[in-house]
């Protein structure tokens, strides 16, 4: 009976670990239930170095720029200090975000709601008395903005760019002249990067520059 209790769990194990395997390799069911996080390959794969919070910003046919999140009535935090929107990293659902907030508040007419990502590296997190104890030059925090989706008025993406992060390793693939060359040769040429979701996360087009949302606006009343 020993023998077949173990035979059984070993041959489970393997089971759930090649669904796993598969599941992650076809891009297929990865997320079709919470207990698929113990499952497949990449429970932590999403660490980096950098942080990052995401912005919703309304631009009004006035010219004034509106901030969508939070929203006025304030915002669900479920995990500690940060809100909900900042949790969905792939931005599947940031228009749903955005539409919310206009349909349950006053506001003159939309024309662009701009989705823009502020990133910047973990380090400067740190508390200014341990930043001295590790670091000789002063504590300068570096921020970058990338506009991740231009979304219409009645909440439709309209164009959409991968991460930051991602979109920096695409633009090393690029501009690298060894692969550069390769290609020309007509060898076969791979980008590899975890997905993102979408069609466009290798894309590496010019987009909206986000210095052009840096003037502020006024905030969205109830």
């Amino acid at each position: 009976m020993k023998r077949w209790g173990a035979n059984g769990l070993i041959v489970a194990y393997i089971a759930v670990l090649v669904m796993g395997i598969g599941s992650h390799a076809l891009n297929v069911g990865m997320g079709a239930h919470p207990g698929m996080y113990y499952i497949i390959w990449d429970m932590f794969c999403g660490w980096s170095a950098h942080s990052s919070r995401l912005h919703l910003v309304a631009e009004g046919e006035s010219g004034d720029y509106y901030a969508l999140n939070p929203p006025p009535w304030g915002e669900l935090k479920p995990y500690g200090k940060l809100g909900r929107p900042q949790y969905d990293i792939p931005a599947r659902h940031m228009a749903r975000f955005a539409m919310n907030v206009l349909n349950h508040s006053s506001h003159e007419e939309m024309t662009r709601i701009f989705l823009v990502e502020e990133s910047w590296p973990k380090k400067f997190n740190l508390p200014d008395s341990v930043w001295n104890q590790i670091y000789e030059e002063p504590k300068q925090m570096t921020k970058y903005y990338h506009v991740r989706q231009i979304i219409s008025p009645d909440g439709v993406v309209l164009q959409s760019q991968p991460t930051w992060l991602h979109r920096q390793f695409t633009m090393l693939i690029a501009k690298n002249p060894r692969l550069q060359q390769d290609m020309h040769k007509g060898r076969p040429f791979y980008a590899v990067a975890p997905a993102e979701g979408g069609g466009t996360r290798y894309s590496v087009s010019p987009f909206t520059d986000p210095a052009s949302l840096q003037r502020e606006g006024s905030t969205l009343g109830e």
